[in-house]
């Protein structure tokens, strides 16, 4: 956690405050002057209100690419049930006698409304912004999912690595974040119900969030650079990227920036096509075949490898996969070690006998029908009948694990939170699950701009096994180490950094 995170979640916090004002107080008074269409308004607002955070935010991505701006419209959108019903509202309960008073002396109706009505109500009128932003500050959270940044993805990492003093100082700085906001806030709101609002008074409040706002706008610009990453969601990835910005640096006279967390899936929408937003990513072979060009390995031509062909269909796409780096991410099956003893567990065929006794657990993705890598394939294949099987958000997996929620799990073999929680990885014996070999995907015009960068990242081809991208993730999830700190430690130990 760092004060770049905290001031980049406040601008998400104060870009979408403001833009649910500029949007919500004209929905208010519109729904105030017009009864026709003030039922629709307030309707539409209470339903946005109902919308899960995360299928709003996949609704967004399907118009805006994942970033700051998908959340802060997200964001945006909640916020304006308060703002809206609290302007509809405070206009209404302006004393009838103002008002007739200026119908008298011939106002107009709209200059009645903005320069009478308004002023008065506007109280109420901030009580709703008040909420709307103290309320954004936990919403900004799901800014991690779409790549956006702030405190969110360190919550997130924190939870799937069970680390409880990082989830809590994480939530501790929100919850001050917001109880100083609200104080503020509310002095404000009070000092503006003394004064029966007052057309100078009530801009204060609002010309302080705007200067904020401008005060954080260096930590709500796109990333700057002539090469572009995403942090991952996940320390193998960041441990890669990490290493590629200081083999490049180190050995040419680029720079290269590492932007918000992003997931797999939309650093591949981030990656591909004219509108790209970064130029190289980590990933798996078997990920690019499966997951991001939506093939199944039934699609590879007998005689020819995962890698090959995917090199073949990603020159539509404009991208391509330099050298395999040697590890394998793949998916396994793991067992905790007291059960694996208890009953001689080595392979996954050991498991058949015992099955019926025993829970499965994955993440959702596992149990989805697409593809041949998932649940009902895999039982099928290796003829298992468990006892029951349940799905669990990735972020939670091993915690679940460790409180014995189920007793065989589908995990990747790379994963240092394997040996934290005392899991025995059985061997996939029948040649079940494909090896989803780690490569560099970066673009063609990458390449060609800086022709240099292939044989700089290929020097790491061949020279990361399993073996040690574990103890790299262990080092960083569960010692609690620093990515830049394990990376550099990594590649001096490679000879490809000096000391």
């Amino acid at each position: 956690m760092s004060w770049d995170l905290i001031f980049q979640h406040l601008f998400i916090v104060l870009a979408a405050s403001l833009l649910s004002i500029l949007v919500g107080l004209p929905l208010g008074i519109w729904a105030y002057v017009s009864k026709g269409v003030r039922p629709v308004i307030l309707r539409i607002v209470d339903l946005l209100q109902t919308i899960p955070s995360l299928a709003l935010l996949g609704i967004i991505m399907v118009v805006l690419d994942p970033g700051k701006p998908t959340v802060i419209i997200g964001i945006m959108l909640y916020s304006l049930l308060p703002i809206v019903r609290n302007t509809c509202l405070g206009l209404q309960e302006v004393d009838p006698g103002v008002k007739e008073a200026a119908r008298g002396m011939g106002m107009s109706k709209p200059y009645r409304v903005l320069m009478v009505e308004f002023p008065l109500a506007f109280p109420t009128v901030f009580t709703g912004i008040r909420i709307a932003v103290v309320n954004a500050i936990g919403t900004a959270v799901f800014a991690a999912f779409v790549g956006g940044g702030g405190l969110g993805g360190v919550i997130t990492q924190a939870i799937r690595i069970s680390n409880m003093p990082l989830i809590l100082a994480a939530t501790g700085v929100l919850m001050v974040i917001a109880v100083v906001l609200d104080l503020v806030m509310s002095w404000f709101e009070g000092q503006m119900r003394k004064s029966k609002g007052g057309s100078k008074k009530m801009w204060i409040p609002v010309a302080a969030i705007v200067v904020a706002f401008c005060l954080l706008l260096p930590y709500g610009r796109g990333g700057t650079g002539d090469i572009l990453l995403y942090d991952g969601d996940y320390s193998e990835t960041q441990l890669m990227h990490h290493m590629v910005k200081m083999l490049v640096e180190d050995q040419t006279d680029l720079t290269v920036t590492i932007q918000d967390q992003m997931s797999q899936v939309n650093n591949w929408n981030s990656l591909k096509g004219d509108g790209h937003t970064c130029d190289l990513m980590i990933s798996y072979d078997g990920t690019i075949l499966t997951t991001f060009l939506g093939q199944d390995t039934v699609d590879v031509p007998e005689g020819m490898t995962i890698y090959e062909y995917v090199q073949g269909e990603l020159e539509g796409y404009g991208l391509r996969q330099l050298e395999q780096l040697g590890f394998e991410n793949t998916y396994a099956i793991g067992v905790p070690e007291g059960l694996a003893q208890e009953y001689g567990l080595e392979t996954i065929s050991d498991l058949i006998p015992v099955a019926d006794q025993l829970t499965f657990g994955a993440e959702q993705e596992f149990f989805t029908l697409e593809g041949s890598m998932k649940y009902e394939p895999f039982v099928a294949f290796y003829g298992l009948n468990f006892k029951d099987h349940s799905s669990v958000d990735m972020g939670l997996k091993y915690s679940a694990i460790e409180n014995g929620s189920f007793d065989v799990a589908v995990v990747y073999t790379t994963d240092g939170l394997n040996k934290k929680v005392g899991l025995k990885v059985l061997e996939d014996d029948k040649s079940f699950f494909p090896d989803y070999n780690g490569v560099f995907l970066v673009r063609d015009d990458l390449m060609e701009k800086y022709p240099e960068l292939e044989g700089i990242l290929n020097q790491l081809a061949g020279r990361i096994s399993s073996d040690q991208m574990a103890d790299l993730t262990y080092q960083v999830d569960v010692e609690g180490r620093m990515v830049d700190d394990v990376a550099r430690e990594f590649l001096i130990s490679l000879g490809l950094l000096v000391g």
